[in-house]
């Protein structure tokens, strides 16, 4: 029982069951269509010599006189046209010959008229109808067939009822015309079609036949030649494969196990695959070994750059006239974003958020470089526009890397609630005044700052009031992206700032956060995100 178990699971097995099946699905096919030919032509060879038949008889009826006989005037007439009818219903070896007038108001009744048996004929057991027997039309079928034949929209009807198990049947209708030419009647022959299932159930058989024969055929083959040609080669290989992928070591190389181009390729490939991935095995330990000393190294930078940037809050405990909230998520380990906020002197407060171009640790590197520069000459003071300025010169001096970084600076006044901006290339502003909504202030941006030297900037002011709620952001926000590369978009943004403007400036970002992480759903994050919001109290100054 084992050793069967075992040779099922085999490629041997595998191969003669495949094909196996084939042999089957083909001989089903095979016998199908052909079973489907040999009836459609049978059919075809039935309806043309059936309708010869009927054809044939109509000249045996005087179409003139079917009123009559059913008025029971021209009986000797009919009598013997009954006669020759039921002859020629014999020699034509039919089940049924009859001549039926139809009800033509709307075709659900007819008269018989003739009515000629052969039960001889495929063991029939009909009973003759009488002149003049009325009968219901059979089914809507027949009715429009009827309709056909009487209004001359053809020249035969046929039905088959190859369903009719006890006696599958054609029945094959045409017009009986009197000497105007108006149709007075339908002559009807109905015969046997016996032979189609005789004859198909011969032609399956064979077919069923055959394929037995050519898969004991096959099998025998498969047993003998394709297990020597093909089995036994490919087992080798596959064991060696098993072997090396269990042990990780080098054996005896396969060699020529067969003449066969493909399977000697397969062998010749296993061997060098041994080596290759020997080889590769040696190469990605290092790699590995390096790569975790890296992601060391980068988890080192992050930590570095998140404590560059304020990360506490409250930030400014002791002070009640503002509150502010800033928030940094970078798209890799560490990014280009960053934001800065210190006060420069009792009355004056710095608001930095700025974009490094490109991502990962160069950015961050020249994120972290710009920064220092910037809080350096700030605190030793000047306008927001001469502060860029000085650090722009400093950055093109040794930008041999060709970075350059967008920033928006502002210098709050505590005490007046005036601010002192400059923009250098970076996103427009958004204020909300107490009891308004988030709106975007639009100013002239300046050049960005790393690009070229010798930039003058520009300073322009604003002023906020108790209550007002000033918001600066990365581009990351409005650029946000789905699956469908659709991006958030400041519409988008505007909306999430107003929807939670009445919170503090954290409970601000949190709110714009959420909305952006629901439009952007399981996409990745393509840019980092990040924002600042102040919110100035002037009337709870001490």
């Amino acid at each position: 029982m084992k050793k069967f178990s075992k040779w099922r699971r085999s490629m041997a097995f595998s191969i003669i069951r495949v094909v196996v099946v084939l042999l089957v699905v083909f001989g089903m096919i095979t016998g199908a269509l052909g079973y489907i030919s040999f009836s459609e032509a049978f059919k075809k060879e039935y309806t043309e010599s059936t309708f010869h038949m009927a054809d044939t008889a109509t000249a045996l009826i005087n179409g003139d006189n079917v009123e009559n006989y059913l008025d029971g005037i021209a009986m000797s007439e009919y009598k013997t046209t009954k006669n020759k009818l039921d002859i020629y219903c014999k020699k034509m070896n039919v089940t049924l010959l009859y001549l039926i007038k139809v009800d033509t108001r709307d075709y659900g009744r007819f008269e018989s008229v003739f009515n000629s048996v052969n039960n001889s004929v495929g063991d029939a057991d009909y009973t003759p109808w009488e002149l003049g027997y009325k009968r219901d039309t059979t089914n809507d079928e027949y009715r429009e067939k009827y309709r056909k034949l009487y209004n001359k929209e053809s020249r035969c009807e046929t039905v088959y009822r190859n369903d009719y198990i006890k006696l599958p049947h054609i029945t094959t209708m045409v017009p009986v015309y009197n000497s105007n030419g108006r149709v007075t009647s339908i002559l009807c022959v109905q015969r046997p079609m016996s032979e189609i299932n005789t004859v198909g159930q011969r032609y399956l058989r064979d077919v069923l036949i055959s394929t037995f024969v050519l898969i004991v055929v096959f099998v025998i083959f498969a047993s003998l030649y394709i297990r020597k040609k093909f089995v036994k080669p490919i087992g080798k290989v596959s064991r060696e494969a098993t072997r090396f992928a269990r042990e990780n070591t080098k054996d005896e190389p396969i060699g020529n196990i067969s003449k066969i181009t493909e399977i000697y390729n397969l062998a010749s490939s296993i061997d060098k695959m041994e080596t290759d991935m020997l080889s590769y095995i040696d190469n990605l330990t290092a790699i590995t070994s390096e790569k975790e000393r890296l992601a060391a190294e980068l988890s080192i930078a992050a930590i570095i750059q998140e404590n560059s940037i304020p990360t506490e809050f409250p930030a400014f405990p002791d002070r009640n006239e503002f509150d502010i909230y800033a928030s940094m998520t970078p798209a890799k380990e560490v990014g280009g974003d960053f934001y800065n906020f210190f006060m420069i002197d009792d009355d004056h407060l710095a608001l930095v958020i700025g974009d490094v171009s490109g991502k990962g640790i160069p950015a961050a590197l020249f994120m972290m470089v710009t920064n220092i520069l910037l809080s350096e000459r700030a605190k030793m003071g000047s306008t927001p526009a001469e502060i860029l300025s000085c650090v722009n010169e400093n950055l093109c001096e040794h930008n041999t890397a060709d970075m350059f970084v967008t920033i928006w600076l502002g210098i709050l006044e505590i005490s007046t609630g005036k601010v002192i901006a400059a923009n250098a290339g970076h996103e427009d502003f958004a204020v909300c005044r107490k009891d308004g909504n988030f709106e975007l202030n639009k100013t002239k941006h300046g050049f960005v700052v790393g690009g070229i030297g010798g930039i003058v900037f520009n300073d322009f002011e604003f002023k906020l009031n108790d209550g007002d709620k000033l918001f600066i952001y990365t581009d990351g926000v409005p650029e946000a992206t789905d699956n469908n590369e659709n991006m958030f978009g400041l519409d988008s943004m505007t909306q999430a700032l107003n929807e939670y403007k009445e919170g503090s400036p954290k409970q601000i970002l949190d709110g714009v956060r959420c909305a952006v992480n629901d439009f952007v759903g399981s996409a990745p994050q393509f840019d980092d995100l990040t924002m600042l919001c102040i919110e100035y109290k002037a009337g709870s100054k001490e």
